[in-house]
Formats: structure tokens, C-alpha cells, sequence
């Protein structure tokens, strides 16, 4: 069931409702949340909410184990292989035996993986690495493991379940854990998020993906070059009102809720560096990575070189994470050593490679465009069709759009991105100056509006497939 879907929108202001009516018992609204989280899991599949019962399970008592036993380093070593394990067994199963037959194949030998055919379940890589953090924090005795309904409800909170934001267990479960009662957090915030989020992936993304993207990456060598650039562009800007977009819907759901979700993005593409992109741009899982996975392989702790191979390291997980495909794994790796290549010409020159912050906003955009193209092509070998198209069909083929003036119109858009970032807080402003019974007026117009000149359908997130 999707969050932008009328059957969702039928029964949430009802759940809500509910919820609130129990404001003083938080202990009912957590099963409530809890019972709302497997609910929306069985709508998928009953067997994804039973890897997600199995697993919440084992890691409660994982936990639990750890907390208890004197060797915890060995309990809490075999907790994180489990957490690993099992995402590596449902979601890269037939990525790895691949790779390992056709490296068979190439010394020589005939040898035949049997095949296993397993489901990826919902959500599990977020849940995954949610878990990952509790354990963590159980180990580092930052809190006291948490019963099994807590768990449960940390890992199946259903705002964060399908798209993230990755929820840190120290951030979340004190909310859960908590016996005050609670309250809205900001309703006025939550409506402006919720229509900013309506515009985003209801309308300007979709209607990229269907202009631009989805015709031209799916037959790149039928377009023009110019016309190939602007479907890069084109998707850099729907992969992020696509996923910032969904990132505001679940914010406003959880704040709708009592609950408040961590920040997943700032200006992103106004970022001077890579680095500064990766401090942007998914920051839950930015930072997940730096702390659990660069840090815990020595960080910068082992000298320049070795901080480089952790940080490459880190960027191939990265890639891995969001899908079992050499594309991917492309794509991790182009952001690697374009962090390594500009972390050693800065420590060569002793100063930023570009000194002059709007042209490297510019080159930074570019270098991001050009990674996007083998995260949005299912294989490599389209990305590298998606390449050669645009840097060679200038003659081939007709242009299709008017591509100059397309092109202005994104140079536009760049241009005011940055006034955009205050968007959420003046539309919240302006709602709070609004009287209580003018606001659904105005948002329900507003929706109105926007559903009408949308694309018809409801778009997929993207990220949901990760």
C-alpha cells in the first residue's frame, strides 16, 4: 500500500484518530503503531512480516545476550555476521553465485551453484541496518536492551518501514520507550510537508520520469546527445524529488504521529565537493556508513593511504547496499575514487581544487550526473550505451526536444534551487497564520490541484527497491 494511495489516505485519518484518543496511554498507541507497521507488511506479502517476526526475534535476544554475557565482543561479533548474513543471503543469494561461477568459468573449471530462489522482503534493508545500530548501542551500554515489543516496534515503525529515513535505535526507542504522553510535534510543519511532498513525487518528478527519463534511458541510441544530457539532468532532479519527496511524506506521518524523524537531505546539489554532497545527500545512510562501517575499519586512524582504502571500501558498500548489480557497484566506485582522486590532489595542492564555489557546485553537480547514469540503468552495459549516446549520436539522431530551451529552463531551476530550501518553513508559517478551519480548505484544493495536473498513476519510489 503506498503512502500517496487513496486506500491509505481512506483509513489513516482514521488510525490517527484512534491513536490520539489513547494520547495518554503511549503504551496503547505503540501497539497500535506496532499492529499498523505489520499491517502495512502483510498488505505486501504474510511472508515478508514473517522474516520481519523471525528476525526481530533473534535480534532481541542477540541483545539480550550481549548485555548478559562476559564475552560479549564473540555474542556481539556473531550478532552483526547474522544481521549481515542475513541480508546477504535474501537480497545478494544470486548476485554472489554468479559472480563466483563466472570466476570459475575463467580459471578453467565447470563448477554449478545449486540456485535457491528467495524473496527480498520489505523494507529489510532498513530494518537491517536499524538493527545493526541497536546492537551497537547495546554493546557500547548506550542503552539497556529493550523488550521485544519495543524491538518490534523500533524495526517495523511504519513511516520509516519501506523508505527511511535509517532511524538510529539511541534516537528512536527513548520515544518509545517513553511514558510521557505524547503530543503533536508540529501539525502546521507536518501539512506543509505533506503538499510539498505531493508536488515533488505526484507531479514535477513524475512528469520528468515521463517527459524524459524513462524514454530516453530506455532508448538512448534512438536520441540525440543534447537530448540524452537533458534526461541526465532530468533524472538527477526526479531521483531527488522522488526520494526527498517520499522523505517529506514520512516525516509528516510521523510528526503526525509524535514522532520526529532524522533530516535526509540539504540541498544536495548545492553541495562544493563530494564530500560536502555526502553530507547532504541521504545523510541517514551517509552517516551510517561513516559510523559503522569507514570508522570501524580504522578511518583515518592507519594514515592518508589507508583512510583512502577505507573510504573507497565504504563507497563499494555503499553501492552494494542499494542493489545486487555490477551498475552499482560502478556507481559506489565512481564515487570512491572521485573522493580519493580530490582527497589527494587537496593534500598535493594544500588548498580546495576550485577555489571559486559556484563553478564547484557546477563540476560537483556534473560528477554526481554522470555516477547517476549507472544508478539508473539496470546494466552496465546500458549505462555504457546511455555514455557512448552522449557523447556520439550529435549526427545520429534528430533532435528530438527543444533542447536549448529545455536546457535554460534547468539552468533556471538551478539557479533558484537555493531559494527553495526555505520552502517547508514559510508554508508552515503561512499555515500557522491561517485560521485552524481555512486549513483543510486550502490544503484540500491544493491537493486537488496538484492530482490534476499530475501524470495519472501513482509513482513508484525508488528507493523502496533497495
Amino acid at each position: 500500500m503506498s503512502f500517496l494511495s487513496i486506500e491509505f489516505w481512506a483509513v489513516f485519518p482514521l488510525f490517527l484518530c484512534v491513536y490520539w484518543l489513547f494520547a495518554r496511554r503511549p503504551g496503547v498507541q505503540n501497539a497500535l503503531l506496532l499492529a499498523a507497521g505489520y499491517g502495512l507488511v502483510v498488505a505486501f506479502d504474510l511472508s515478508f512480516a514473517l522474516f520481519l517476526a523471525f528476525y526481530t526475534v533473534a535480534v532481541h535476544f542477540l541483545a539480550v545476550l550481549i548485555h548478559k554475557t562476559p564475552r560479549e565482543k564473540i555474542v556481539f561479533a556473531g550478532a552483526i555476521a547474522f544481521c549481515v548474513s542475513f541480508l546477504t543471503l535474501l537480497k545478494y543469494n544470486d548476485f554472489f553465485r554468479d559472480a563466483l561461477q563466472t570466476l570459475a568459468a575463467r580459471i578453467g573449471s565447470d563448477l554449478i551453484l545449486p540456485g535457491v530462489e528467495l524473496i527480498v522482503p520489505l523494507g529489510v534493508s532498513f530494518y537491517t541496518l536499524q538493527s545493526i545500530t541497536y546492537l551497537v548501542s547495546v554493546r557500547r551500554r548506550e542503552l539497556a536492551p529493550a523488550s521485544l515489543s519495543e524491538t518490534a516496534l523500533f524495526l517495523s515503525f511504519f513511516p520509516s518501514l519501506v523508505s527511511g529515513p535509517i532511524n538510529r535505535a539511541r534516537e528512536l526507542l527513548p520515544w518509545i520507550r517513553s511514558l510521557a504522553p505524547r503530543k503533536l510535534v508540529d501539525p502546521c510543519r507536518a501539512f506543509a510537508l505533506l503538499a510539498l511532498a505531493l508536488v515533488k513525487v505526484l507531479w514535477l518528478g513524475a512528469a520528468l520520469s515521463e517527459a524524459w527519463v524513462k524514454p530516453v534511458f530506455d532508448n538512448a541510441s534512438e536520441f540525440h546527445s543534447l537530448d540524452v544530457l537533458l534526461a541526465v539532468y532530468a533524472y538527477a532532479l526526479h531521483l531527488y524529488l522522488n526520494f526527498s519527496g517520499y522523505t517529506d511524506l514520512v516525516t509528516a506521518i510521523a510528526l503526525l504521529l509524535g514522532f520526529t524523524l532524522p533530516v535526509n537531505f540539504d540541498a544536495p546539489y548545492l553541495a562544493s565537493s563530494l564530500r560536502d554532497f555526502w553530507r547532504r545527500w541521504h545523510m541517514s545512510l551517509s552517516f551510517f556508513m561513516r559510523d559503522y562501517v569507514y570508522i570501524p575499519l580504522g578511518g583515518s586512524r592507519g594514515g592518508f593511504t589507508r583512510a583512502q582504502f577505507n573510504l573507497m571500501v565504504t563507497m563499494l558498500v555503499s553501492g552494494l547496499w542499494h542493489g545486487a548489480n555490477a551498475n552499482f557497484l560502478v556507481w559506489g566506485a565512481i564515487h570512491g575514487v572521485g573522493l580519493v582522486v580530490s582527497g589527494v590532489l587537496r593534500r598535493i595542492l594544500s588548498k580546495p581544487l576550485v577555489a571559486n564555489k559556484p563553478l564547484a557546485i557546477l563540476l560537483t553537480f556534473h560528477y554526481v550526473c554522470f555516477a547517476w547514469i549507472f544508478f539508473r540503468c539496470p546494466t552496465l552495459a546500458d549505462g555504457v550505451d546511455v555514455l557512448y549516446a552522449l557523447c556520439a549520436n550529435f549526427d545520429a539522431a534528430p533532435l528530438r526536444f527543444n533542447a536549448f530551451l529545455y536546457l535554460g529552463a534547468f539552468a533556471l531551476a538551478f539557479a533558484v534551487y537555493p531559494l527553495t530550501r526555505r520552502l517547508p518553513d514559510a508554508a508552515a508559517e503561512q499555515l500557522r497564520r491561517m485560521h485552524w478551519s481555512l486549513r483543510p480548505l486550502v490544503l484540500g484544493v491544493f491537493a486537488w490541484v496538484v492530482v490534476t495536473v499530475s501524470p495519472s498513476g501513482i509513482p513508484e519510489f525508488i528507493y523502496a527497491t533497495f
